[in-house]
């Protein structure tokens, strides 16, 4: 069976072809992951529902409705007058025994310094095999991916196979905080036939968006879309389970 995997940090479904303005743009963000024909998308950057509803609103749920796909959404933190931010996934398939596993504040936390408590989105898709998918959104700053890093690991060997961890990890490729997670899992990036970048979309210079998958999933092909629609381009993967 054939599944095409998505990963897209939407930036709170800004349209980015608007650089000069705060757009929200639901329809523009359901497209893109239409015209990917994606099965299995984890998102990073979602709000939920805030006070300002003329902004904010339920966008996990509302983006899986346009699609007509299944949604588990996993907030982070709650975001004063604007609501619930943090990871979702949606799905073509059924989703089940959705979890949200905390990943620890550094020691060092400072704020002002973009600290931002974080966490991983886990849940079951049903799909011919059961896949167990993990979606996460690194911290800009070195103590914070490290905490997020050790907190995947332990969270992929708790787990059964086979399984997914995607999300926007704010690191490069050569980043050594990466080392441990390509020892329990392969990088879907491995089958680019030319190095591509996902940030920004507009003119990426660095690629830091992630599909990994376990040693029991095939790898069939993997691209970074040149779309404009968040901040972020979308890597997608099609696999084989």
């Amino acid at each position: 069976m054939k599944i095409k995997l998505m990963s897209f940090n939407i930036q709170h479904a800004r349209n980015y072809n608007y650089p000069d303005e705060d757009r929200i743009d639901i329809g523009l963000t359901a497209n893109v992951i239409a015209s990917q024909g994606a099965d299995i998308v984890g998102l990073n950057e979602v709000r939920g529902a805030g006070e300002d509803t003329a902004k904010y609103t339920d966008q996990a749920k509302e983006i899986a409705a346009l699609i007509g796909y299944n949604y588990y959404f996993a907030p982070a933190i709650n975001i004063e007058h604007h609501g619930l931010y943090g990871n979702a996934l949606l799905s073509r398939f059924p989703i089940t025994d959705g979890e949200i596993i905390a990943v620890p504040d550094p020691e060092d936390r400072v704020h002002g310094r973009g600290f931002e408590t974080r966490c991983i989105l886990k849940a079951v898709v049903n799909t011919a095999k059961p896949l167990t998918i993990f979606v996460t959104h690194f911290g800009l700053n070195p103590s914070e991916a490290d905490n997020a890093a050790s907190t995947a690991v332990q969270a992929l060997a708790d787990s059964n196979s086979p399984k997914v961890l995607m999300g926007d990890f704010n690191l490069l490729p050569e980043s050594p905080i990466l080392d441990r997670i390509r020892i329990a899992m392969a990088d879907t990036a491995d089958m680019l036939n030319t190095l591509k970048f996902s940030y920004p979309s507009d003119n990426p210079i660095k690629k830091i968006d992630y599909i990994f998958v376990s040693d029991d999933i095939k790898v069939v092909e993997a691209d970074i879309p040149a779309v404009i629609a968040s901040d972020h381009r979308p890597h997608t993967a099609v696999i084989e389970i």
